[in-house]
């Protein structure tokens, strides 16, 4: 009879038990808290979204999801935390624009964007909408447009971080019309609106699910959405394409990622369940009421989409040399 070496058996039986063990642990997950990282301060869109589905998520997995929020570098910082967590399924981040288009602003990152994550979902996208001050003059985008043309280089927007939604629109406005606007970087959406509404800065690109209720309010004044369409939540106020430019399309969109390196069960897992969080009513009627357009699918449709992103921004840089600050 022919027998194998034992040399040969002991490493077979060592492979079928590690891979055994391995099975067993991704069988197991979650078998303790997740961490779930938010690269910006609390209070902005990407914070209000995680944790209405990380709250989700924690019922659905019994488990324990515990937001950390860790902003600024305009979501550097807590993305090189994300890029140095074990690749186990215990931490996890919700990504925002900002993660496409930093290594346009920053070429020394301490990680790849494209090597060091894998995406899980593609969460959804909320419309942006021009907000300003009322006592700053501006009642229209084409008032804003007047005022820059006859100023260059004085007025400024306020964003929440080079690269976010909020500096993608403004450098957007500036490209299509070819006014000379100061952009001016805040460590989040939040404490940015929170200057607009002080009358520090005079307008600024913000989603509608934060802007809004400062509107209703009379503390801001909104001028148009950044989408196709008129947006339901404000259908008095115009887009930008109805206000004169007609290739002004940007939303700001949200993507869960992981390491790279995460195993395929466990991502698989983690998209099913986020996938339920986005379609759970309670998740919807909070959030799709304020303007969250919600996507969901696969992990590879969003990774399709993120590069995509990652290429269509690298090109609009290029043309527009637009700056980090």
């Amino acid at each position: 009879m022919f027998r194998l070496p034992r040399g040969i058996v002991r490493t077979v039986l060592l492979a079928l038990a590690l891979a055994s063990s391995g099975a067993w642990a991704q069988g197991d997950y979650p078998s303790r808290p997740i961490k779930l990282i938010v690269p910006v301060p609390p209070g902005g869109g990407v914070d209000l979204l995680s944790r209405a589905i990380g709250q989700r998520i924690a019922a659905t997995m019994g488990t324990t999801v515990v937001v950390e929020n860790k902003a600024g570098a305009s979501a550097a910082i807590g993305t090189a935390e994300l890029a140095k967590s074990a690749p186990d399924g215990y931490a996890i981040m919700m990504a925002y624009s900002a993660h496409a288009t930093n290594p346009i602003f920053n070429p020394k990152l301490s990680y790849d964007t494209e090597k060091d994550f894998a995406s899980i979902i593609f969460v959804g996208y909320i419309p942006l909408i021009l907000v300003t001050h009322p006592a700053s003059g501006f009642d229209s985008v084409k008032s804003i447009i007047e005022a820059a043309r006859a100023k260059p280089g004085v007025i400024a927007f306020a964003s929440g971080g080079a690269g976010a939604g909020a500096h993608l629109s403004g450098e957007l406005l500036k490209y299509l019309t070819k006014i000379d606007l100061i952009h001016v970087p805040y460590k989040g959406n939040a404490p940015a609106l929170n200057d607009v509404i002080g009358g520090q800065v005079p307008f600024m690109f913000d989603t509608v699910t934060t802007a809004l209720p400062h509107v209703k309010s009379g503390r801001l004044r909104a001028l148009a959405v950044t989408s196709r369409k008129r947006s339901p939540l404000a259908p008095e106020v115009p887009t930008m394409i109805e206000s004169g430019l007609p290739d002004f399309d940007i939303s700001a969109w949200y993507m869960m990622l992981a390491p790279a390196r995460t195993p395929p069960a466990i991502m698989q897992r983690l998209n099913a369940e986020i996938n339920k969080a986005i379609q759970h009513p309670d998740v919807r009627d909070r959030l799709g009421k304020q303007g969250v357009d919600f996507v969901g699918g696969t992990p590879a449709e969003a990774e399709t989409f993120l590069r995509s992103e990652i290429t269509r921004w690298a090109r609009v840089a290029k043309a527009t040399g637009m700056k980090g600050n």
